[in-house]
């Protein structure tokens, strides 16, 4: 038996209300250009329309004219998306909680992650959406993930019960040590002032 092994996400499709209210929505709140448009190729009575979610992978949505926006919350129960995030840099972090307020959408404020900043909202069709903002670059050739795979480890070891940001700059800092040599026999932590 092998594996199907998958190399990111391809897109995710989402049901929207009418053409308008999706394109106000993807391109018009959340800056994703709107790059495509055909009907469903399964349901040729709907629009296929495709955002650029700003890493060139692809959200799209179902729109039908004959769909209005719903303040409903979609069902969460087992098996059902949660939410969707999307990565925003740390400088529209701190601008997102204005932007709704003008806009008058309701929203959760700010909420620390410990190694990320979130704010959530509904899209008109009742998905809960997050907008999630890092703490941290990864070095250079590393991933999110990897930062946070080598966080987890030192977070579990202290006994900690979320990564903080302790864990997030010894992750970073192991990685470095990790990928670059050096001529010196003893790589740990000095203090030039003390000599």
């Amino acid at each position: 038996m092998r594996k199907i092994q998958t190399q990111g996400v391809h897109h995710i499709t989402l049901v929207g209300a009418d053409r308008q209210t999706s394109i106000d929505f993807w391109e018009g709140l959340l800056g994703m250009p709107f790059i495509f448009d055909q009907p469903n190729l399964d349901a040729p009575a709907e629009s296929h329309l495709y955002f650029d979610p700003g890493d060139g992978r692809l959200i799209t949505v179902f729109c039908n004219e004959d769909r209005a926006p719903q303040a409903e919350a979609v069902p969460q129960g087992i098996g059902a998306v949660h939410h969707i995030a999307f990565n925003v840099s740390q400088a529209t972090s701190r601008q997102i909680q204005e932007r709704l307020d003008e806009r008058g959408i309701s929203h959760s404020g700010h909420k620390d992650r410990g190694f990320m900043d979130s704010f959530y909202f509904r899209d008109p069709m009742g998905l809960l959406i997050e907008l999630a903002s890092y703490r941290f670059e990864p070095p250079r050739g590393f991933t999110h993930g990897d930062v946070l795979l080598e966080a987890h480890k030192r977070r579990v070891a202290a006994g900690d019960y979320n990564i903080q940001e302790k864990h997030l700059a010894d992750a970073i800092e192991a990685l470095e040590l990790g990928r670059r040599g050096s001529l010196s026999d003893d790589r740990g932590p000095k203090n030039p002032y003390t000599r």
